[in-house]
């Protein structure tokens, strides 16, 4: 494996039983930036997320599992035998990190609890990310984003209630509950600096859902008031003759004044009717209408021009493909070719470092394809290894493609 001496976390060992994107989206951070993530997998299968989606039969080059797990190598064990928990226990000793999104007391049944994993490693830090925690009404229940968005509020939260609720087509919770998880994981391994000790760390889909609408929740409990910053009279998605516009009303001295002046209608802030925030809200509909056939009736760069020319927050709505091929993606490095032949990209960190920077040291693993590499790391002689595969306890590997 290539070197990530100069990056953050060079030296942290990562043993990494997640799957699908909590927990994997988590880790790759982690690999991002040096750490040593072995992925533990199940043999023959592995993560979920290499057949969730039909398109590769081999798994490691289907786009989602490929878009979560580079920088990583993967081992394939059979953790029903027993002789696979003393592999875990001996890969523990040397760890700095295990990682795991199961369902609540999954890794107790197994043998893997933070108290036993403690007893061989007292430096260990046990993360683990939940649908709704460790413990509660809901620890039992399966996580799932889309469960997660309907449960906190989220999918109940819509700029005009008199549309339809619906899925948010984006794995929001997934995301931020692993960046939530990266934090917690950091904040640990700072703390053992202090006190030479690991600990367990936990979040859950619930909760990060919930702690990304903390100015909402706290209008809620202190008020008992809904706060909705997309229902706000002078924003909104407007259609026009090739496409939308999205505008935010906002951070003005007078928005409406302005926003008549892009849209080349009177002044309606100076009417009765339209002359304070609480006036404009009782009015929204009417006012909004007056908008809607004013961008129906033009293209998206005419008016964009024209909001821009007030200085008004406004930007098209673009697809994701226009998105990826945007000015600013193609500034920002946001996408990678790791290969270099242009046949799997992949979005890259959205973090800028000026030393320890993002890189690709590995690419996305074939299922098993580092466990004889990781057993030998971890002082296995090669008779040792070949008696695990015979048993079933390590599946047999096939060699990583070259990053």
């Amino acid at each position: 494996m290539p070197s990530a001496a100069t990056q953050p976390l060079s030296g942290v060992k990562v043993i990494d039983f997640t799957q699908v994107m909590l927990g994997p989206c988590c880790t790759q951070v982690l690999a991002d930036y040096g750490a040593d993530v072995i992925k533990i997998e199940r043999p023959g299968a592995g993560d979920l997320s290499r057949t969730s989606i039909a398109d590769d039969p081999d798994g490691h080059n289907n786009p989602v599992f490929r878009s979560l797990n580079r920088n990583k190598r993967s081992i394939a064990l059979d953790l029903r035998k027993e002789g696979a928990k003393e592999v875990i226990y001996n890969l523990v000793r040397s760890a700095d990190v295990v990682v795991n999104n199961f369902r609540a007391g999954v890794m107790e049944r197994m043998g893997f609890g933070h108290d036993r994993l403690s007893e061989i490693n007292p430096r260990i830090i046990s993360a683990f990310g939940s649908g709704f925690g460790p413990s509660g009404p809901l620890s039992h229940k399966g996580g799932q984003d889309i469960l997660a968005q309907a449960l906190s509020g989220v999918m109940a939260r819509r700029a005009d209630p008199s549309v339809p609720m619906s899925i948010y087509p984006t794995a929001l919770a997934d995301y931020s509950a692993g960046m939530h998880l990266v934090q917690a994981i950091l904040l640990a391994l700072l703390q053992r600096e202090k006190t030479g000790r690991g600990q367990p760390v936990s979040v859950s889909l619930f909760e990060s859902m919930l702690a990304m609408q903390m100015q909402e929740a706290a209008m809620w409990l202190q008020r008992r008031k809904d706060l909705n910053w997309a229902s706000f009279p002078l924003t909104g998605v407007f259609e026009t003759t090739d496409g939308a516009v999205v505008l935010v009303g906002a951070f003005k001295t007078n928005p409406l004044r302005d926003i008549s002046a892009a849209l080349g209608l009177p002044d309606l802030s100076l009417e009765e009717r339209f002359s304070s925030f609480a006036r404009q809200m009782e009015s929204k509909a009417e006012l909004q209408a007056m908008f809607r056939e004013r961008f129906a009736s033009d293209t998206t760069e005419h008016w964009l021009a024209r909001l821009e020319e007030q200085d008004l927050l406004c930007a098209p709505v673009l697809t994701l493909a226009q998105a990826l091929e945007h000015g600013q993606t193609e500034a920002n490095g946001s996408v990678i070719d790791p290969a270099g032949d242009g046949k799997a990209l992949l979005l890259g960190s959205p973090l800028t470092m000026g030393e320890g920077a993002f890189e690709v040291r590995h690419a996305p693993p074939a299922l098993g394809a580092d466990g004889r590499a990781v057993l030998e790391e971890a002082g296995y002689a090669p008779g040792e290894i070949d008696a695990l595969i015979a048993s079933g306890v390590l599946s047999g590997e096939r060699r990583s493609e070259a990053a």
